[in-house]
């Protein structure tokens, strides 16, 4: 009987400072921590949750540019070294349901 294998799945939320992320809004920089990663088999993803009225605020806006920038840069960096992709998610509270997959939300 062949064995079956389950590809591992992680998740977590990160502490302050371990991205190093940092946006900008005005003249000051701030520090930004997304809310979740999640690894698949396939990819890494950062995920920031927001309430829908939220998505087009400045504030958000400028996280969501930092995030896809860092993604962009460490995706770059996984390639040139074997690893999996990054990828930047930000989500609608609402669009969030209990029985959907990883690949269900990021698409």
């Amino acid at each position: 009987m062949a064995e079956r294998i389950k590809a591992r799945r992680k998740w977590f939320r990160p502490a302050r400072g371990q991205f190093k992320l940092v946006y900008k809004l005005g003249h000051e920089q701030h520090e930004y921590q997304p809310d979740f990663v999640a690894e698949t088999a396939d990819a890494i993803y950062m995920f920031e949750p927001k309430r829908r009225s939220e998505l087009d605020a400045t504030d958000v806006l400028a996280k969501s540019d930092a995030g896809v920038l860092w993604c962009q840069r460490a995706s770059e960096h996984n390639a040139a070294h074997g690893g999996k992709p990054w990828r930047y998610l930000l989500i609608p509270h609402d669009g969030i349901a209990e029985n959907m997959t990883l690949t269900s939300l990021a698409n």
